[in-house]
């Protein structure tokens, strides 16, 4: 009868443990029916110059009969950039920055970045671009669409001698995977497999150049390039999951310089020229500490090497003197070295390399023993640390820094989490040695309240802190502390008083097999003098704030159970009246010691 038919049988157990069947039936219109449903593109492929969808076997969907011209089908798009939705004709689209290719059956769909409705990011240089879109065409009985939520950061990537660096500015979205070379990494093991991640501010991956392809791409470019074909990135993004493909590479190296860097993931790289010696230097019998390590790469004129050292293998010894951390491994090419009878013509060679660590940077002396010195390389880098927060104590996706301050109720759990980032020496161990918040940003400013002191719980505080454990399946555990603090407020008399708390903690690295100082092996309780007014020194400690303020409530604000959330704007104006407060009572109180200093030289005036 012109209809589509569905019946649908149930066979239900009631409560009285009886069998019956309950049948349910629908009916539509064969009109309706014919309606095709929406075809949904897949990763966005991200260039340089564009970025496209490809929505697969939609041409195939239509028919050949909607492909003539006269055909009674028109074509629009619908892009909606938050604000407003913007409807234009297959005309007006590709005339705004939008080109449509066929591709057998598939509709590949070629966006510029400056095209009408694709809402940009931009910070220092760097952008990212996203466009909600959706393509109909056909009469409203039989109308396709072909929906696409696409997502694009063209680069470029920034080299140095040991990384690539991808950056995305701030934007709307979490990174929810990264797949290098169509291989999905779980996020936990990205820095095991050379990859450090920083959310600070926005996304910035730094990939070692161990995991990145060469090619020598000739042309202009006589030397050799680095680069990766693919690498995926998959955000939620207003609730959807997006994705992207990137193709980074780095620029053409027509001249490498002479590459010493104390790398952050744990590696010396150094270069060895055939020239360092006269005559040349034979660089096949170059050898570390461990033989079995060799050089990294080779040019092909076979004019120099690269060595990629590893800072707990190869041969690399370390020791501490208190202030620094310092590796030290060698290469060498000696005639000691050769088969006993071996006669050689070659020079001899020996290099050592020392890899130093302190609070705030890294730098890598070349030293030669026995022949005329090369120009000393030295290459600065960082000891990076960070203080997150994370929503619950499972420790999963720490808060980014846009949703600062985070609002806490009083006694209500923070947890917190201390991290050493871009090392993986499996010898060092980090470990609390305080923490403390303050009501100002300025980790020295009063007042203050103890959370940890000398790596133990304060034991003043009637709610103690939890150390929470780092789990096995959390990549490089020996550089991560975790704690749970109840939420407190200072306070004036017997009143708390809302505003935000800052966060703060200095930590220590230590040598985890055989500490060599006693504030590498906390004991809890401390003793009744503690290890701090000993005046013993660390091996090295650092202190590192959290990136962004708690704002702290009285209990008695939350109400009844059910209440109300106030929204992110008020707490936004909470906050900043919270921030207006502190900088009036600042201001009197400046005030006030003018007027009693005004008032004391008077006196001492009149005494004279």
């Amino acid at each position: 009868h012109g209809q589509h038919q569905l019946w649908l049988r149930l066979l239900v157990n009631d409560t009285r443990g009886e069998d019956r069947n309950v049948t349910y039936s629908a009916l539509c219109d064969t009109a309706r029916a014919e309606g095709v449903a929406p075809v949904f593109a897949g990763t966005t492929n991200c260039t340089r110059e564009f970025m496209a969808v490809t929505f697969p076997g939609l041409i195939s969907s239509r028919g050949d009969e909607h492909m003539a011209p006269a055909a009674p089908m028109s074509w629009n798009l619908s892009v909606d950039d938050g604000t407003r939705r913007h409807q234009l004709s297959l005309g007006q689209a590709m005339q705004q920055g939008y080109d449509f290719l066929v591709d057998g059956h598939d509709l590949i769909l070629q966006v510029a970045f400056g095209a009408t409705g694709v809402v940009s990011y931009k910070h220092d240089g760097k952008a990212l671009y996203t466009a909600a879109l959706e393509l109909s065409f056909g009469p409203p009985e039989r109308r396709l669409t072909a929906e696409s939520r696409m997502i694009c950061a063209p680069g470029p990537a920034s080299c140095n001698s040991t990384h690539m660096t991808v950056a995305i500015p701030a934007f709307p979205g979490i990174l929810l995977a990264v797949d290098v070379e169509n291989r999905t990494i779980p996020m936990d093991q990205l820095q095991e497999n050379g990859i450090a991640l920083d959310t600070r501010r926005g996304i910035r991956l730094s990939i070692s150049r161990g995991v990145l392809k060469s090619r020598q791409p000739g042309g202009s470019c006589s030397g050799l390039q680095h680069y990766m074909s693919s690498l995926k990135l998959a955000f939620r993004l207003h609730g959807e999951a997006v994705a992207m493909v990137m193709h980074p590479e780095c620029p053409c190296e027509q001249h490498p310089p002479l590459a010493a860097a104390c790398t952050q993931d744990g590696y010396m790289d150094f270069e060895v020229l055939a020239d360092s010696t006269t005559p040349l230097l034979d660089l096949d019998a170059l050898r570390l500490r461990d033989p079995g390590c060799r050089p990294a790469y080779k040019s092909p004129l076979n004019d120099r090497v690269w060595f990629h050292v590893p800072l707990n293998g190869c041969g690399t010894s370390f020791w501490s003197d208190g202030e620094e951390i310092h590796y030290e491994n060698e290469v060498r090419a000696l005639w000691t070295d050769l088969p006993l009878g071996t006669i050689s013509r070659d020079s001899e060679f020996r290099l050592t390399v020392v890899c130093s660590f302190s609070n705030g940077d890294a730098s890598l002396s070349v030293k030669v023993d026995d022949l005329p010195p090369l120009p000393p390389a030295v290459s600065h880098g960082s000891l990076s640390l960070v203080l997150l927060s994370y929503p619950e104590g499972s420790f999963r996706q720490p808060y980014r820094e846009d949703q600062y301050p985070i609002v806490r109720y009083l006694r209500q759990p923070i947890f917190l989490e201390v991290q050493v980032l871009n090392r993986n020496d499996p010898n060092l161990q980090l470990l609390l040695d305080d923490c403390w918040a303050t009501a100002s940003p300025d980790p020295t400013s009063l007042p203050q309240w103890n959370v940890v002191v000398d790596g133990c719980e304060y034991d003043l505080d009637s709610y103690r802190t939890v150390f929470h454990p780092v789990g096995r399946g959390v990549s490089y555990a020996n550089y991560r502390q975790r704690l749970e603090v109840k939420t407190f407020a200072f306070v004036s008399g017997a009143k708390a008083l809302p505003g935000l708390v800052y966060f703060h903690c200095s930590v220590l690295l230590c040598d985890r097999f055989s500490p060599d100082s006693p504030l590498c092996t906390p004991r809890c309780p401390r003793p009744s003098r503690s290890r701090r007014e000993s005046g013993m020194a660390a091996m090295g400690s650092a202190v590192v704030s959290l990136q962004g303020p708690v704002l702290l409530v009285p209990e008695e604000w939350s109400g009844a159970p059910g209440n109300i959330l106030l929204s992110r704007e008020a707490w936004a104006g909470l906050a900043m009246a919270a921030v207006g407060v502190l900088s009036l009572a600042t201001t009197l109180l400046f005030l006030a010691f003018l007027k009693c200093l005004k008032r004391r030289v008077f006196r001492v005036n009149v005494v004279c």
